[in-house]
């Protein structure tokens, strides 16, 4: 598997909503804790090594 890097959520803003409201009264500590979960989370579901180290470079390279 590669890595995709085009839009690919049907409703992208319904999703980012999701996101914000997630983050909704926590904490900066608890909202980071969340944001690793996930991550975690999502990694496992995507569970190839390959994409996965594509992501962690193509999120690097935007800092």
């Amino acid at each position: 598997m590669t890595l995709d890097s085009k839009a690919n959520i049907p409703q992208p803003d319904d999703f980012y909503q999701a996101l914000i409201e997630a983050h909704a009264g926590l904490t900066d500590e608890q909202s980071a804790a969340l944001n690793a979960r996930l991550v975690l989370l999502l990694s496992n579901q995507i569970g190839d090594l390959i994409t996965l180290r594509q992501a962690i470079a193509a999120a690097r390279a935007l800092i």
